[in-house]
């Protein structure tokens, strides 16, 4: 997409996932072409970053933002971390999200072992992803509003 062999894209950190002709682009999108043709491919831009689901699952975040929120996320369980860090060096617990996985954008192995990850989402590697949440979390904004009842204001 644009790159010589080699040359890493570095993201701008003010890009975030946006919507041209109704499909989203982001700047990390290079990461995932391979995914794009799998029939369960399903991106959704989420928090200013883009969620990718294959499988059902969210499978990997891009993220093209400020550190710590400039590479790939990989939601995973806790459970399968150790063994997922062992197998890629490049991959540290984020430090924020701690829960999952981070592939930062930054790292010299950036290109390599995100490579590696697509590779594996692809192999459907049931250590990586996670099951969407049954809709429990819709926004405010979808929720329907009670006539009369107004939500409290939040302090300052």
């Amino acid at each position: 997409m644009g790159r010589e062999p080699g040359q890493r894209a570095q993201s701008p950190p003010s890009q975030t996932a946006d919507c041209e002709g109704g499909v989203l682009q982001h700047p990390l999108q290079w990461v995932v072409e391979p995914l794009v043709e799998e029939p369960s491919y399903l991106p959704r831009a989420m928090f200013g970053c883009l969620g990718i689901y294959l499988h059902g699952r969210l499978m990997l975040v891009l993220a093209a933002r400020r550190q710590p929120w400039q590479g790939v996320l990989i939601p995973t369980a806790r459970e399968h971390h150790s063994a997922l860090l062992r197998e890629e060096a490049a991959l540290i617990i984020h430090p924020v999200l701690a829960k999952w996985l981070y592939l930062p954008e930054s790292s010299d192995a950036f290109e390599e072992a995100a490579q590696r990850l697509v590779e594996r989402v692809l192999a459907d590697d049931s250590r990586i992803g996670v099951e969407p949440s049954s809709g429990s979390h819709r926004s405010r904004r979808a929720m329907p509003r009670v006539s009369g009842h107004r939500r409290p204001k939040r302090p300052k």
